[in-house]
């Protein structure tokens, strides 16, 4: 088991990152991996399961496990078969913006091949 953290800052604003992390429906606004969410919530809530189908029609299963939204920070377990990592995530007051930050545990190719594509959602989710 391997740990790797990414972050990112922009000039988004704390309060709007944390929308686009908190409603589902704004994940593949900002992630170019994710195609669609499939889950029956539509807020992000500990206990909320479902799938995250991929821009290649992938679909991995998730449930997240805590959310603090005072605190703006939220985990997650995603799976795709055997394949298994823990994602946490932040977003902070940064200036006037906002940096936001990705601490992921899994196999650590599985994370050195994904981080490309986690940074650069970061990126874009920080964006005004």
């Amino acid at each position: 088991m391997a740990r790797m953290t990414l972050s990112a800052n922009g000039a988004a604003c704390p309060d709007t990152v944390w929308q686009r992390y908190a409603s589902v429906d704004q994940w593949a606004s900002w992630a170019p991996q994710i195609k669609a969410v499939h889950c029956e919530g539509r807020r992000l809530s500990p206990g909320l399961s479902g799938t995250v189908e991929s821009a290649g029609g992938v679909h991995a299963a998730f449930v997240v496990d805590a959310v603090d939204h005072d605190r703006r920070t939220w985990t997650w377990r995603v799976h795709l078969g055997r394949i298994r990592i823990r994602l946490h995530h932040e977003v902070r007051p940064q200036g006037r913006g906002t940096t936001t930050s990705l601490t992921m545990d899994g196999p650590q190719l599985v994370l050195v091949a994904y981080a490309p594509l986690a940074r650069l959602a970061l990126h874009r989710l920080v964006q005004p």
